[in-house]
């Protein structure tokens, strides 16, 4: 939304937000949400970059190419280990790092929460190795 729209419904006493605001959503459940567009849209990056189709993809998960589709826009029945499967199927590779594995991570983990390992999965699609 531009600037000065925004500005002009604040000051008429409009709420201004997004679908998250509305919802009330917590920041882990808008990681989550966050995390599924990505994965869906790195699973479809990852079939195009592969020359796959829905349906080969579909065939090497045993499954139809309709649930693909649904995979590549993360509708709400897909869990996040179909997406994971389907982003590994069409060629992805899934590296999860600790912040132990980094330094400047490791410093940052000590004050953390109760000292809590952080987690950073990348996806990487065959076209960015």
């Amino acid at each position: 939304m531009e600037t000065n729209k925004r500005k002009a419904l604040v000051a008429a006493g409009w709420a201004v937000g997004d679908a998250a605001d509305f919802l009330e959503m917590s920041e882990a459940e808008r990681q989550l949400l966050d995390a599924r567009a990505q994965m869906a849209a790195a699973v479809r990056e990852a079939r195009t970059i592969s020359n796959l189709s829905q349906k080969e993809l579909g065939k090497r998960l045993n499954t139809s190419q309709p649930r693909i589709a649904k995979i590549e826009r993360a509708a709400p029945d897909v869990s996040l280990d179909q997406l994971i499967r389907a982003f590994v199927a069409a060629g992805g590779r899934l590296d999860v790092q600790s912040s132990s594995d980094n330094p400047k991570a490791a410093k940052r983990k000590s004050k953390t929460a109760a000292g809590k390992v952080a987690k950073r999965f990348i996806l990487e699609s065959s076209a960015s190795k």
